[in-house]
């Protein structure tokens, strides 16, 4: 039996350590150090947008703005969601059907212990949120589930056109 345990734990260290676990290293168009994005943001969006943090839900204004416009990465101000694809999903955070293409990338997340698809900035690399297969059938069936902090809301008449 003890042979059987020390087999197990042994396994589990080093399939939790394995290099396919480790982030590779992407060279994105806007690049800061963390000092630097320290200084740009607020502990809750480096949280958020530099460490793959999660806000709490219902705590971000933009879960229940319904105004027209363009939501932009905090970060960096790519435009990456429009708000005709923003609906409420009724989780607590700002969710949309689709993306702006090419201004949001993918990734897997493994923290929870089973793979989630994370996004992220194509820009900047920040953190956005996660997407899920569970969004309105009638349009693309996808979830976007967005942290409202690692946004910022451009109204329609304030747009560049």
């Amino acid at each position: 039996m003890k042979k059987y345990l020390i087999f197990i734990v042994t396994i589990m260290f080093f399939s939790c350590n394995s290099s396919a676990q480790k982030k590779e290293q992407i060279n994105y168009k806007v690049s800061k150090t963390e000092a630097e994005w320290k200084a740009q943001l607020s502990d809750l969006e480096f949280h958020v947008l530099r460490k793959a943090g999660t806000e709490r839900p219902f705590s971000s204004a933009l879960n229940k703005n319904y105004k027209e416009g363009t939501y932009h990465c905090k970060a960096c101000n790519t435009p990456l969601f429009k708000s005709e694809h923003k609906f409420d999903s009724g989780t607590g955070w700002p969710s949309f059907d689709r993306e702006i293409k090419g201004n949001v990338a993918y990734g897997s997340d493994n923290k929870l212990g089973y793979s989630r698809d994370e996004e992220h900035c194509a820009t900047c690399g920040g953190h956005l949120g996660h997407v899920f297969n569970d969004g309105p059938r009638n349009t693309t069936g996808k979830r976007h589930c967005i942290n409202g902090v690692s946004l910022t809301f451009v109204p329609k008449e304030k747009e560049e056109k």
